[in-house]
């Protein structure tokens, strides 16, 4: 089975074939860390980590390498960093621990590599220096600018007229530009900024040299995947491709020289509302881990297809969680059953292998759900295994049935519950069935039904599923 992804530079699905089938490799564009990600930071992230998912499934856990940088050095932070009287490490080393740690509660499995920028300058700086020499970039007044000029694709990828790139990328036209789309690559810091020295004088990398530098240092360049949120594609990906191509003097290919395919996920939206600061609508992962399981967030991300527009509500998210009961409870249900080791279904397969269908792929999730719930006991390990294979492949399913339903007790009122049980236990071995009763009846008080069978007892609290 073919795994076909939607390349936005083809503007069409194609096979995936890569490069180096015992090296596949990916890149997506990380986070800036100045302050908490919000959800919508957050699509990206899971979509990509499904696709890294599916990539070890295919070609082994060895054999692919997914990188996603870490932006360590811009505006944002230096005034985060300037308004606390602290260095800008202080800013970043804070809100890259907490991204770690809200990612992980999303399911993200952790990368092979995270560059950051502040960690590859010379890299950057060697990257300019070539781009300068072949003519592709020029200095002015302490800047060092890419010639969008010496570049015969520019525009390829996200397919817009010259005159409509400089309107939409609201460029800065500055005096010292040969031409208004031409963009910065070196800059000179300001008062009180970080600043490195180079060839070119002491300052700053600008942001799209950064990604070009630390792919080809990490990763090597040609990629078979980069990634991205669609807000990416123009300037970001567009001014990525160009450097990259041209730094390797590939000044009149797009296609191959730089990522083989392209991929972007749809916006994140809060409702019917575009997610603004100034609406005050933004939503931080940070904070909705404490409200809600990171599994239902992860499911709630996924249940639009990667490339359309979410709409994110409370409803969504209800949702997620109410078909992650379903499937938990029946996987509770048949807790005395060993799972066969078997690999996903085909028809979840045949899902994820169209371009990431992860709707038609729950589906199917809810189906094998179904299967397992009907199958005849000599199916049933099968059925489950199945269902397993097929959920785990994305980031489902892997924690305890029970502990999934006494999600947000109070380890004290577990503990209580689960000395109620056993005391019951006792007192219905020993016969003394008034005892029994009457523990039972403090369970019913703590909302708890408790379920016995062949294996023991096991408990939920009343009104789950």
């Amino acid at each position: 089975m073919t795994l076909r992804l939607y390349d936005t530079m083809a503007r069409e699905k194609r096979d995936f074939v890569p490069i180096n089938p015992e090296r596949v490799t990916m890149y997506v564009c990380g986070p800036t860390v100045y302050n908490f990600a919000h959800i919508g930071n957050a699509r990206p992230v899971v979509a990509f980590d499904v696709l890294f998912r599916v990539l070890r499934h295919l070609y082994g856990a060895d054999h692919v390498v997914y990188a996603a940088n870490v932006t360590d050095v811009d505006d944002k932070i230096n005034q985060k960093a300037a308004d606390e009287g602290v260095p800008i490490d202080v800013i970043t080393g804070r809100y890259l621990d907490a991204y770690h740690a809200d990612m992980a509660q999303l399911g993200a499995l952790p990368l092979s590599a995270e560059p950051r920028a502040t960690r590859t300058m010379d890299a950057i700086i060697a990257m300019i220096g070539r781009l300068v020499h072949n003519n592709s970039a020029y200095q002015a007044e302490g800047h060092v600018l890419f010639n969008t000029q010496a570049y015969g694709e520019y525009g390829k990828l996200s397919g817009r007229s010259m005159d409509d790139m400089i309107a939409g990328a609201r460029v800065d036209v500055a005096p010292y530009k040969q031409h208004p789309a031409d963009f910065v690559l070196w800059k000179p810091s300001k008062p009180g900024e970080p600043v490195w020295d180079s060839p070119f004088g002491p300052g700053r990398p600008g942001w799209h040299i950064e990604c070009t530098a630390m792919i080809e240092q990490t990763l090597g360049i040609p990629i078979d995947i980069h990634g991205g949120g669609n807000d990416l594609i123009f300037p970001h990906h567009e001014n990525e491709l160009a450097q990259g191509v041209c730094a390797h003097g590939h000044v009149h290919k797009a296609e191959g020289g730089y990522a083989n395919y392209w991929l972007h996920n749809g916006f994140l939206n809060m409702g019917s509302e575009k997610m603004s600061k100034s609406i005050g609508n933004v939503q931080l992962v940070h904070d909705l881990v404490k409200q809600w399981p990171g599994e239902a967030l992860r499911w709630a991300l996924l249940a639009s297809h990667y490339r359309q527009p979410l709409a994110w509500t409370d409803e969504v998210i209800e949702q997620a969680r109410g078909s992650l009961d379903y499937l938990y409870g029946v996987l509770r249900r048949v807790a005395d059953v060993e799972a066969e080791d078997t690999g996903p279904s085909a028809g979840f397969l045949e899902a994820m292998m169209d371009d990431l269908n992860t709707p038609k792929a729950y589906a199917e999730l809810f189906a094998l759900g179904q299967a397992l719930e009907t199958a005849p006991a000599r199916g049933k390990a099968r059925a489950k295994g199945e269902l397993l294979a097929s959920a785990r492949m994305i980031g489902f399913l892997d924690g305890d049935p029970d502990g999934w339903f006494q999600r947000g007790l109070t380890d004290e009122f577990k503990a209580r519950v689960d000395d109620l049980i056993v005391q019951r236990v006792a007192a219905r071995n020993a016969k003394d069935w008034a005892t029994a009763d009457r523990i039972r009846g403090e369970l019913n008080d703590l909302n708890v039904e408790v379920m016995d069978s062949a294996t023991g007892a096991t408990w939920k609290l009343k009104g789950t599923v």
